[in-house]
């Protein structure tokens, strides 16, 4: 391992932040949030092919896990956690596993991230098998548990991808797909929950975006599919059905009790009446 990481590099131009001005301050750190945007860009074609395989998959009955320690890790659990409300997509086929298990999305468990078997582990209990996909996060590519996930995959034949931001690192170069936005060196060093961090961001929802959109889960850029599970969404899907179908409010609201909450089914409904 080297003796200096891209991520823990020291940003020169930030040696005096902590002199600087509220105003300032958040005019650098929002300069740098611009440096992760435009490494994500530079990335694109990768983050196409990584949609391709995970489209596959899915179509072949695969699942998709989300592996991380912290930040990532975390990262990784909340974009999993947003597909089956959003997309009315199964839970049990996108799935985020975080190192230190649930009780990390809240708060460090030291040590976690340097237990490569505990990953494996968490594969191995869900039955790994060569038709799902494993999405490894890590912004140095060199957390152990991350490493781990894929090596796991591998040795399974499941499909591999990696999201870091080092092009070099081992995570990179033991994936199929290597997505390695290069943000450089973070504003506080180290910090990698900063730029690091909104790359994987960035990456992770532009993969499950345009996944469920390859997939049809969503109808023009309406969500179609969405579980109305709350007033918010119920409105929603109401108003969904009233635009596509055509009809009015009240018929929109009948149309999605009749169908037991379904969007897609109620604007089936809808057009197998006026044909």
């Amino acid at each position: 391992m080297p003796d200096r990481l891209l991520t823990e590099a020291v940003l020169e131009s930030a040696r005096d932040l902590d002199r600087r001005s509220t105003a300032d301050v958040l005019r650098a750190v929002h300069d740098q949030d611009a440096v992760a945007l435009r490494a994500v860009e530079a990335v694109l074609p990768h983050i196409e092919h990584a949609v391709d395989v995970l489209v596959l998959a899915l179509q072949g009955g695969g699942r998709w896990f989300n592996v991380g320690a912290g930040t990532s890790g975390r990262l990784g659990v909340a974009d999993a956690a947003e597909v089956p409300p959003t997309f009315g997509y199964p839970a049990d086929r996108v799935i985020g596993l975080i190192a230190g298990g649930p009780r990390a999305m809240m708060g460090a468990v030291e040590g976690a991230e340097d237990d490569p078997e505990a990953a494996r582990a968490a594969l191995r209990d869900r039955d790994l098998v060569p038709g799902d996909a494993v999405v490894a996060l890590s912004a140095s590519g060199r957390t152990p548990y991350a490493v781990a996930a894929l090596e796991e995959a591998h040795s399974v034949g499941a499909r591999r991808i990696a999201i870091c931001c080092d092009p070099a690192s081992p995570l990179a170069t033991m994936a199929e797909v290597a997505i390695a936005p290069v943000v450089g060196p973070e504003i506080i060093a180290g910090s990698t929950r900063m730029k690091g961090g909104l790359a994987q961001k960035m990456v992770l929802h532009l993969l499950s975006t345009t996944v469920m959109v390859r997939l049809g889960r969503v109808e023009g850029n309406l969500m179609t599919n969405l579980h109305p599970a709350s007033r918010k969404l119920r409105r929603r899907a109401v108003e969904i059905v009233m635009s596509l179908a055509k009809v009015e409010r009240e018929r929109a609201e009948c149309l999605i009790e009749e169908a037991h909450g379904s969007v897609h089914d109620a604007l089936a409904r809808a057009r197998n009446e006026k044909r």
